[in-house]
């Protein structure tokens, strides 16, 4: 029993190495919950609000000027257009694109059958068993792009998995990039707050990758968030002319709380997502056709006696189904949330609430999964246990998606039978010590030990044993080689422009 546990514990503080595959690929069928009739009553909803309800592009005179010279309707900031023209330029970005990675083996296909996952974005709190909550700083952001560079079940780093709030507001963009790319070799993000930030996003992107692969590749993408209901801002247009007129790839997500940024309906509200994101998809098709774009879906229910946002809920859980139903007949790559809860701590709340949430993203096909791992309070804290909690369980997530049933020849282990008596047990036999070491997903952090193994370990729960795995991993870091002169151009590139930036702090 001795042995067991401490082999038991050896497993689960071992740090975890790279990643079998940098990205999904998916065999298990979609869940499809619409009927044909429901999905054609949901497209006309889109297109009524595209025709005749409008979408608000507001303080950005270049973006109307566009949509004026290409023959939409412009009244005020409002932009109405015909629903079929809007899908024949949806229909212009790719179903699927790929986002090099400065580690080629890394780099990630994102849309058709293929499902990325990347941590947590934007949270300013960040909390641990030790060190509980507190504002995020860069020690605490640098520790977190370590942690989802090492983590196998992690395709890709986002960008703001805390934020460094110990940086001006209007220079730790530069701090950001520069330790997503030399603390890591996965895919991220870049900024995309202010168009400056976007530019130095692109143009750091530019002295890693070179302006010619740049030219041909997405190495880079924008996450955006509409402004809801029915607002894009220049926040997002601003970002697509940065990103998408280089070819970059754009994440356009509706945040609608329904009942709030939307009606309370789940269906009216998806409606209003689809018209949002197929709007700036449009939008950017303008810009430049071809540019890689992913439709973005994070809607979330609300108490509606304190307006707090709740997530697992049944109407998300839909609405992930329904999105994704639409987005594959769009032609579109979706994104959806991933591991979400209102909860403060890694408890049963989280639990439930992120299984929930997460499970019905992984049925509903979303290609890139923001927020897979890590999110507390509403978004509101990044969790170190969680984090490493959450991808945990991404891996039982990954072997159904490519995996599904093994019906091969092997798998019905026909052999076996011949050498297993009637009420005998299959532990010794052929067929079993061919497989046993791929037979089962062992997640690393759950105890699956007896009682007195688990006692005599030190009755540790989920909490504490993700609290060792995350310090072992950080132990054993090493950083990725990367050439030193691109290395010497980075510092270079960001400590002349946090010359040229003001220190801002909002």
């Amino acid at each position: 029993m001795a042995r067991r546990a401490r082999a038991s514990r050896d497993r689960q503080s071992a740090p975890a190495g790279a990643p079998a595959s940098p990205y999904i690929q998916r065999r298990l069928s979609y869940f499809n919950p619409l009927n044909e009739e429901d999905l054609v009553r949901l497209e006309a909803q889109v297109d009524w609000i595209l025709e005749d309800v409008g979408i608000a592009f507001r303080d950005d005179p270049e973006a109307l000027d566009l949509w004026r010279r290409e023959g939409a309707r412009i009244e005020g900031d409002i932009v109405r257009a015909d629903a079929t023209w809007i899908r024949d330029l949806c229909a212009k970005a790719p179903k699927k694109f790929t986002q090099l990675a400065r580690n080629p083996e890394r780099s990630v296909v994102i849309g058709d059958g293929n499902q990325v996952f990347a941590p947590v974005y934007g949270a300013p709190f960040v909390r641990d068993f030790k060190g509980g909550r507190r504002y995020g700083d860069m020690d605490a952001f640098q520790k977190l792009v370590k942690l989802t560079y090492l983590h196998p079940n992690l395709h890709h780093g986002g960008f703001v998995t805390c934020e460094p709030c110990d940086v001006p507001v209007s220079k730790r963009h530069l701090d950001m990039m520069f330790a997503h790319m030399t603390l890591s070799d996965k895919p991220h993000l870049g900024a995309i707050t202010e168009m400056s930030r976007a530019q130095d996003s692109v143009d750091m992107a530019e002295i890693v990758f070179g302006a010619d692969v740049m030219d041909q590749n997405c190495v880079i993408m924008g996450n955006v968030n509409t402004n809801s209901p029915l607002l894009v801002d220049r926040v997002v247009t601003e970002a697509a002319r940065v990103y998408s007129t280089r070819g970059q790839g754009m994440i356009v997500v509706p945040f609608i709380l329904s009942g709030a940024m939307g009606p309370v309906s789940t269906a009216a509200s998806v409606a209003q997502a689809m018209a949002e994101a197929m709007m700036v998809c449009a939008y950017v098709q303008l810009l430049r056709p071809g540019a890689p774009f992913v439709l973005g879906n994070f809607l979330s229910s609300m108490s509606l006696k304190s307006g707090a946002p709740t997530f697992g809920m049944p109407e998300p859980v839909m609405s992930n189904y329904a999105i994704g139903q639409l987005a594959r007949r769009a032609g579109l790559p979706l994104r959806c949330g991933g591991s979400l809860t209102a909860s403060k701590i890694e408890d049963a709340q989280a639990a439930y609430e992120s299984a929930d949430s997460m499970h019905s993203t992984m049925l509903a096909g979303a290609n890139f999964v923001l927020h897979s791992a890590g999110w507390l309070e509403g978004g509101l804290c990044t969790g170190f246990e969680k984090l490493i909690m959450d991808a945990d369980r991404l891996g039982s997530y990954q072997k159904v998606l490519t995996q599904g049933l093994d019906t091969s020849d092997d798998a019905f282990a026909r052999d076996a039978y011949g050498e297993v008596d009637a009420g005998g047990h299959f532990l010794g036999c052929g067929h079993t010590m061919r497989n046993y070491q791929t037979a089962f997903y062992e997640p690393k952090l759950s105890d699956s030990e007896n009682v007195e193994s688990w006692e005599e370990g030190g009755s540790k729960d989920m909490r504490r044993r993700a609290y060792e795995r995350w310090n072992a991993m950080l132990n054993e870091y090493q950083p990725p080689t990367m050439d030193e002169a691109k290395k010497e151009k980075l510092a270079a590139y960001v400590a002349r422009r946090k010359e040229e930036i003001p220190d801002a702090w909002y």
